[in-house]
């Protein structure tokens, strides 16, 4: 005896004859059940929660399209194919406008009705898996978007539960595409501060011009360009929480500003003259070594401590092994669920080669790569080693590196920024030299891609090339 639960199907059409028709194709493969009108339709949908509607258009006292309306609104994944003895096109485009998967017109070809019903069925099924899938892996590894089971994340994860719920500021280090805006918006939505504004501001990306105005904004009238009053981040940050991305781009006029309104909690405008008092909680991240800016003299030593009160370390992707898989599934799953894909895995040749490479990019660099082995593997069930991109394969290279590395011919910090010249130039050759290109390529900003060629020593073939990387600021 077969007891293997059948997926229910609900009927709704007031003529007898189709529902008859229907329940004939149907039943043997689901069980059906059957409404003769709207009302009945729709007290049924909601006790018993089938896993498909077939939806008439016409029916007694009201119209499908409305109930259609009504289960969406109930249950917006529930899928609903409309039936319709008319071969109206805007009916057509008003059922799909308004939530239907499918639409079929009377009467039906009887391979056809089976076949759209099990279509529908199985996309519905594999949106839950994904779904499912995610939240699996949301429940044990993430943490506000942050995904990691590594020792350092779940360090991260706690220094944050503890750190959240106050106005202490907090500055956030790591290399870029480490996730440090992830962890500021933790901080932020963990804090009693979650319903007030989360404002982000890339210090680094704003030019020296213009970032004092955007911190604190202006009044009419205080440069040429200044048509109107506008408003600065820290006021419309107040009572939230500010995020300072790249402090250590800061000019020193700013940095001074900047350390009077953390003393003070009030600042002017632009041009003003009236001092504004406001309540923000300032978080700030930086890919640099702060310290050494101190030391030189190109950061300010009493802003330093101001806001090194809490600091949180995000460590690169190369030292958090245990997340490169856990992190390549979970880009994959996010994407799968955003087309609609059926589900995919990774092969343990692709497993490999992903555990192999440096990642010198971070996550935003994995991100990237797996959205390429994405589009490269449509139609495919499994992601292979012949999908990810040309970088990740040179095993050669990266084998020679981790051996000079590991028999001490070469230190970890030479062997990394060894591979990531490799990996520059590869993006730049791809892209004919034109760094804006090889900087999406990389996943990095413009601005960091030609720091990190200056500090490489990179340039164009034409351009001479210093021999040895110069010194360069850890980050």
């Amino acid at each position: 005896m077969d007891t293997t639960l059948k997926k229910r199907v609900l009927l709704i059409d007031d003529e007898a004859r189709v529902r008859a028709s229907l329940k004939a194709v149907l039943e043997p493969t689901y069980e059906t059940i059957q409404a003769a009108d709207a009302q009945e339709g729709l007290e049924l949908f909601r006790k018993e929660a089938p896993h498909l509607v077939l939806l008439d258009v016409i029916l007694p006292g009201t119209d499908g399209l409305s109930i259609l309306q009504t289960i969406r609104a109930e249950s917006p994944t529930a899928p609903v194919i409309m039936l319709t003895g008319t071969k109206s096109v805007k009916t057509a485009v008003d059922a799909m406008k308004f939530g239907a998967v499918d639409y079929l017109s009377k009467p039906f070809d009887v391979e056809e009705l089976r076949l759209v019903v099990e279509r529908a069925l199985n996309d519905q099924e594999l949106k839950q898996e994904v779904k499912q899938l995610r939240a699996h892996v949301v429940r044990r590894y993430a943490f506000h978007n942050l995904i990691g089971k590594s020792p350092a994340m779940q360090d991260i994860y706690t220094k944050i539960e503890q750190v959240a719920d106050s106005r202490t500021t907090v500055l956030i280090a790591g290399e870029s595409g480490t996730g440090k805006e992830l962890v500021a918006k933790a901080l932020h939505f963990n804090s009693g501060r979650r319903e007030r504004p989360f404002i982000a501001l890339n210090c680094a990306a704003i030019p020296e011009t213009l970032i004092e105005s955007e911190l604190f904004g202006h009044e009419k009238g205080s440069f040429t360009d200044a048509t109107a009053r506008r408003v600065g981040q820290f006021e419309l940050a107040n009572t939230g929480t500010l995020f300072l991305d790249e402090i250590g781009d800061l000019s020193a006029m700013t940095q001074a500003k900047l350390l009077r309104i953390l003393q003070e909690r009030e600042f002017t405008r632009v041009g003003g003259v009236q001092s504004i008092k406001v309540d923000v909680r300032i978080v700030a991240a930086t890919n640099k070594n702060l310290e050494d800016l101190v030391r030189k003299g190109q950061f300010r030593e009493d802003l330093y401590y101001r806001i090194n009160v809490i600091a949180l370390y995000l460590p690169p992707l190369r030292e958090r092994g245990e997340d490169v898989a856990l992190l390549a599934k979970h880009f994959l799953a996010k994407r799968i669920e955003e087309e609609s894909r059926p589900p995919q895995e990774f092969a343990k040749d692709a497993v490999d080669l992903l555990s192999r490479y440096p990642w010198p990019g971070n996550v935003r660099e994995m991100e990237n790569i797996i959205e390429q082995a994405f589009i490269w593997s449509k139609g495919s069930d499994t992601i292979t080693a012949e999908h990810l991109p040309t970088i990740l394969k040179n095993d050669s290279r990266s084998s020679s590196l981790r051996d000079d590395t590991l028999a001490g011919r070469l230190s970890l910090e030479k062997a990394v920024m060894e591979f990531e010249r490799e990996i520059i130039l590869d993006a730049l050759k791809r892209t004919d030299y034109v760094q804006t290109h090889a900087a999406n390529l990389l996943g990095i900003s413009r601005r960091m891609l030609k720091y990190r060629m200056d500090t490489l020593g990179i340039g164009r073939p034409d351009q001479e090339v210093s021999a040895e990387p110069q010194a360069v600021v850890h980050e």
